[in-house]
């Protein structure tokens, strides 16, 4: 019988592995049974990598307008807020995590409630960073970006709105496989360490590399006081444009990579996580180059997808 610990990161690996076969697929460009392709292709594209494709008629019923983006970091900033505040009612006021949530908890880790009578130091500091994330996001989407009339399919969009449920449950489930102590032992803030600080400062790096970027896609849309002009696509330039199409997606995976610093990088699960942000902003940033290279002759044959010299 599989130990249901495994659940949670089974989960990510799954999930890791049917955006990798897809990225697979568009990057060699490997075809799938006619049928199978249409579908295939109006799962995996949004936006502006979805404008070319030809799709029949009772595809378009399933589309969602792309501005619907803030739906989601809404959604996170409301559960992972909740979440949060249970975890520091928990360390504040030593406060027991609801059986509702215990119980969700153990279905992704096999563990009962001993393993969340302390919380770890790391367990705090990704919450808060996924938190701070996802306000920051859903600020971008209500005021920075400009979103043209791209759609989304309406199974991304129930995707996106379960992803940061799962994600929030995630990081809280990573406490179980942490070093149990006796409560109390080891006040809180003296379990800080290097790693959590080296790990932040990857996260606000990473955050500014992402805003900027996407500041400047906002820009091609605007004049100089911020009116919008034009919903076109433009050939994006300046910053890390110059060196990859989607420097944006490139700050996504790092600002993972840093909530992994923060666990001292011995999370097998947050790994996982890391794997499942890799290929997926993977395959969206490889549909953004091709789109990209199609549209417009003199786009610069140096650039890569994703990965600065590499992807």
């Amino acid at each position: 019988m599989l130990h249901t610990t495994e659940i949670v990161n089974i989960i990510w690996f799954l999930l890791a592995l049917f955006f990798t076969i897809a990225f697979c697929l568009c990057k060699f460009s490997l075809k799938l049974p006619h049928s199978l392709e249409h579908v295939f292709q109006d799962l995996i594209r949004y936006g502006k990598t979805k404008e070319h494709i030809k799709r029949p008629s009772w595809q378009l019923v399933f589309d969602i307008s792309k501005r619907c983006f803030y739906h989601f970091y809404a959604v996170s900033v409301m559960w992972n807020g909740l979440l949060l505040l249970f975890s520091l009612r928990s360390v504040v006021m030593n406060e027991a995590l609801p059986d509702w949530l215990i119980d969700a908890l153990w279905c992704l880790t096999g563990r009962t409630r001993a393993a969340w009578n302390e919380l770890h130091l790391s367990i705090l500091l990704l919450q808060v960073l996924l938190w701070v994330h996802s306000f920051r996001r859903l600020l971008e989407c209500l005021f920075v970006s400009v979103f043209s009339n791209g759609v989304i399919h309406v199974v991304q969009y129930a995707f996106g709105l379960g992803y940061y449920v799962l994600l929030g449950l995630t990081v809280l489930s990573i406490n179980a496989s942490l070093p149990q102590s006796v409560p109390g032992s080891v006040p809180l803030f003296n379990q800080l360490t290097w790693y959590h600080v080296i790990g932040t400062l990857l996260f606000i790096w990473a955050s500014l590399l992402q805003n900027r970027s996407l500041s400047l896609l906002a820009k091609m849309r605007t004049d100089s006081s911020g009116k919008v002009e034009t919903l076109a696509h433009k050939m994006p330039s300046g910053g890390w444009f110059e060196l990859v199409s989607c420097p944006h997606y490139l700050a996504e995976l790092l600002i993972y990579v840093a909530m992994s610093v923060c666990c001292g990088c011995s999370s097998l699960t947050w790994w996982l996580v890391v794997l499942y942000v890799l290929c997926n902003q993977a395959l969206a940033a490889q549909l953004c180059h091709d789109y990209y290279k199609s549209k417009f002759e003199t786009y610069p044959h140096q650039r890569k997808a994703f990965i600065p010299f590499v992807l």
